[in-house]
């Protein structure tokens, strides 16, 4: 949800429905057939039909010179009233419901990335979808580069998840995009699908879908379609079909996915309404990539938004999730998230913690590494549907 504010409802799961898949082709005109891992299945086969939202914005003052995202404001309260403040980001006092078994980690750190990506195989995991700002630094490239470099040593291939950076826009967006695929695009570590990128596009809903389909129409006054950039370009999917269904066909987006971690946070954060979605998906060549997460919880920066927390259950909330976006059929499935430490929706290995300003939670009688190990568990049930 990457600094959204989350005021909701909790929807009570009901029963989902259990849809057949079929092939599906997208805006560019191709089938839809992801590249299977080579080699004999085994418990450490990667998933390339997987695809887990990595976060690269932490930094320390070893690495950065600043505590890069454990420190963070406090946000205000939208009904009214003014920010409380600020956690600093020291030892024992950073913004997460949480604390990392890494500790304060950089994303600069060579070290840390080696172990994110070991982490990511370990989970079985084949993609990282890695969130991008459109920041113009050099830290920003050598972030992308050691990202790359790392995933490549792990087996892990590395997408790009597209930020509502400030002025965001079709004709920057296309400039962007085509950046990343000059500067990137031969990277043995650069995720393809039938030799082509894949861009998730985050609050998709901030453009309208005339000016999307200026960039994904095959028609489109700045079109990718049949060029060097064409590319399979995901959108977020929020209301119900009726509502949403048009707005994914007039924008000529490739596929939808779901983001939220917090369940029944709108229509696609809802497992009930997968099989649907999947099935709306077919009919409209389309591609649905359902996205699960192991819980939710925001309040240290958040304070006011108790009621989208949502409670792991000792693991329990990650397994419906993971086993409805399964029983779905979906080709892909996307989980929120390795490392979104302040919104508590990290697979990351999480410790028990007790600093002077705060208790952090932890994974109970769970392993620190437990939700890595389920996530190898239910990407083999996966796999062998």
């Amino acid at each position: 949800m990457k600094e959204k504010l989350l005021i909701i409802a909790c929807i009570v799961i009901s029963l989902f429905m259990l849809v057949s898949y079929t092939g599906c082709s997208s805006d560019n005109g191709e089938d839809i057939v992801t590249p299977d891992p080579p080699g004999e299945e085994n418990d450490t086969t990667l998933d390339y039909n997987t695809i887990c939202f990595y976060y690269d914005w932490y930094g320390n003052e070893q690495f950065d010179g600043g505590m890069s995202h454990w420190a963070h404001a406090i946000a205000p309260n939208p009904n009214g009233g003014n920010s409380p403040g600020t956690i600093p980001g020291t030892e024992g006092n950073i913004a997460s419901n949480f604390y990392p078994e890494l500790g304060r980690y950089s994303n600069r750190d060579p070290e840390i990335v080696k172990k994110h990506m070991e982490m990511f195989k370990k989970a079985r995991i084949g993609v990282a979808a890695v969130s991008w700002w459109n920041e113009k630094t050099a830290a920003e490239a050598e972030k992308n580069q050691l990202l790359l470099d790392e995933a490549q040593k792990a087996g892990v291939k590395v997408c790009f998840h597209l930020e509502p950076y400030s002025g965001r826009n079709p004709e920057n967006l296309k400039e962007n995009m085509k950046k990343l695929i000059d500067k990137y695009g031969n990277h043995p570590a650069f995720y393809k699908v039938n030799g082509k990128p894949m861009f998730f596009i985050y609050d998709s809903y901030n453009i309208e879908p005339e000016d999307w389909a200026k960039l994904l129409s095959p028609n489109g006054a700045i079109t990718i379609r049949n060029t060097a950039y064409d590319s399979y370009v995901i959108g977020l999917w929020l209301d119900n079909v009726d509502k949403q269904g048009p707005v994914i066909l007039n924008s000529h987006f490739d596929g939808f996915y779901t983001y939220f971690s917090s369940l029944g946070f709108n229509y696609g954060s809802t497992p009930t309404n997968w099989g649907t979605m999947q099935k709306w998906a077919e009919v409209n060549n389309k591609i649905f990539i359902p996205s699960v997460g192991p819980g939710y919880i925001d309040t240290r920066i958040r304070p006011w938004n108790t009621s989208a927390t949502r409670n792991r259950n000792d693991g329990k909330y990650y397994d419906v999730m993971y086993q409805k976006a399964i029983e779905s059929k979906a080709s892909f499935i996307s989980i929120t998230s390795f490392n979104e430490w302040h919104e508590g929706s990290q697979i990351e290995p999480a410790v028990p913690y007790t600093g002077s300003a705060f208790t952090y939670l932890n994974y109970g009688d769970l392993a620190p590494d437990y939700y890595l190990t389920r996530t190898a568990y239910w990407i083999k049930e996966f796999r062998s549907q």
